[in-house]
C-alpha cells in the first residue's frame, strides 16, 4: 500500500496543496463546498496528516496540555478511588481535540514544590503546546499563572472561583450551593450542617458562601458549629460526619462538599443507625456514578466538567488560529440539580 501524502489528496480533490492544508488545519478561509470535496478525498484515500509535518509547516503544535494537581490525583489513584473529575475533563477535552485535529497531553503539577516554576517552564519549552488547560487548584496558583504569562502561552482556567488572567470556564459554585441549601430549607429543614471542601480549592469557599446566602434569605441564623471542615476525601468526611452526627442536637440535613464526602456521611449515618432520609437528609456536589448507585441515591449538583473542558479546547484552538489571541471572557456553564431519594422533610 502506498504512503498517501497531502499531494495525493490535492490531486484527487483537484485543488492546491495549500487548500488541503487549510482544510486539515480547520482554517476558516475555505468554502463549505471546497471543504467537503477535500474531506471526501481524504476519506477515500485514507489520508492521515502527520503531526510533525504540520508543526514544521506553521507556528502551531496541534497539542494542548492539561495541568492537573499532582497531590490529589496521586492520592486518589493510590487509594483506588479513581479521579472522576479528571476523567470527565479528559473525556470532554480529548473528544473535542479529536474534532479539531489536536492532541491532548496531561501533566501532573506539584504546587508544593519549590521547583514549580521551573517544572512548568520545562513542560512548556519541551512540548511547545498551543495552549494549556488548568484544573483546580492549579488554575488559581500564582506561580503557575505567572509562569504561563511569562511564556506567553494561552491558557484556560477550569472551575476557577476567582477572576484573573486567561480565560475562565466554570459553573457558579455559589449559586449551586444556594440551590441545594434552598432545596433543604424548602423541605422544612432548619438545622443544616455543612461539611466544607478542601481549603486548597477556592470553590470550597464559594459553596460555603452559597450555603450562608440561602440560610440568610430564609431568615435562619448560621450556627457556626454546624460548619465542619472537610478535605474532599472519604476519611475527612468520616471525621466531619462523626462530629456532626454524634451531637445531641444533630442537624436534620447535611450538605457535603463533594460526593466522596457525602458517601462518608452516609456510611457514618448507617453505622450510627440514623436513617437517610427518614432522620437525616443528605445533599452533595459533582454527581459521580457512586452517588447515583448508592442506597439511597444522593441528591446532588452535576458539574458540567466535560462540557467545560470541551469549551476550553475550542477557545485554545481558536486562539492558536489567531496568533495566540485568547478571549479573556468568563464563560459560565449551567449546572443541573438532580433531586433523588436522599432528601425529604425532617422527622
Amino acid at each position: 500500500m502506498r504512503n498517501v501524502t497531502i499531494v495525493h489528496v490535492a490531486e484527487k480533490a483537484r485543488v492546491s496543496v495549500k487548500t488541503v492544508s487549510r482544510v486539515v488545519n480547520n482554517e476558516p478561509t475555505v468554502t463549505p463546498q471546497l471543504r467537503e470535496r477535500v474531506q471526501a478525498a481524504i476519506d477515500q484515500l485514507g489520508y492521515a496528516p502527520n503531526i510533525a509535518a504540520r508543526r514544521l509547516g506553521g507556528s502551531r503544535s496541534f497539542l494542548i496540555v492539561a495541568f492537573n494537581d499532582r497531590k490529589l490525583t496521586l492520592e486518589n489513584w493510590r487509594s483506588d478511588r479513581g479521579n472522576n473529575w479528571i476523567d470527565r475533563m479528559q473525556y470532554g477535552a480529548m473528544l473535542r481535540c479529536d474534532v479539531h485535529g489536536y492532541h491532548l497531553l496531561c501533566e501532573l503539577i506539584d504546587l508544593e514544590s519549590d521547583q514549580l516554576p521551573r517544572r512548568v517552564q520545562h513542560v512548556l519549552s519541551s512540548l511547545r503546546p498551543d495552549g494549556v488547560i488548568l484544573t483546580p487548584p492549579n488554575c488559581e496558583d500564582p506561580a503557575v499563572l505567572a509562569a504561563l504569562k511569562k511564556a506567553q502561552i494561552p491558557f484556560v482556567r477550569l472551575g476557577s472561583a476567582q477572576a484573573g488572567p486567561g480565560a475562565r470556564v466554570r459553573m457558579d459554585d455559589q449559586a449551586a450551593a444556594l440551590r441545594l441549601a434552598e432545596h433543604l430549607v424548602g423541605l422544612g429543614h432548619r438545622r443544616i450542617g455543612f461539611v466544607t471542601g478542601s481549603a486548597r480549592f477556592l470553590a470550597s469557599r464559594a459553596r460555603e458562601d452559597g450555603y450562608r446566602q440561602a440560610l440568610a434569605a430564609a431568615g435562619l441564623a448560621v450556627d457556626e458549629t454546624l460548619l465542619v471542615p472537610g478535605d474532599f476525601t472519604f476519611e475527612g468526611g468520616e471525621v466531619a460526619a462523626e462530629a456532626l452526627l454524634s451531637r445531641a442536637d444533630r442537624p436534620t440535613a447535611i450538605l457535603a462538599g463533594n460526593d466522596e464526602t457525602a458517601l462518608a456521611v452516609l456510611h457514618v449515618a448507617r453505622r450510627l443507625g440514623i436513617a437517610v432520609p427518614g432522620e437525616l437528609s443528605l445533599a452533595t456536589f459533582d454527581d459521580t456514578p457512586s452517588v447515583r448507585l448508592s442506597l439511597p441515591p444522593l441528591t446532588t449538583v452535576r458539574q458540567p466538567v466535560a462540557e467545560m473542558a470541551a469549551q476550553a479546547v475550542d477557545l485554545l484552538v481558536a486562539a492558536a488560529a489567531k496568533d495566540g489571541k485568547l478571549s479573556r471572557a468568563d464563560h459560565l456553564l449551567p449546572f443541573e440539580l438532580a433531586l433523588r431519594a436522599s432528601t425529604a422533610p425532617p422527622p
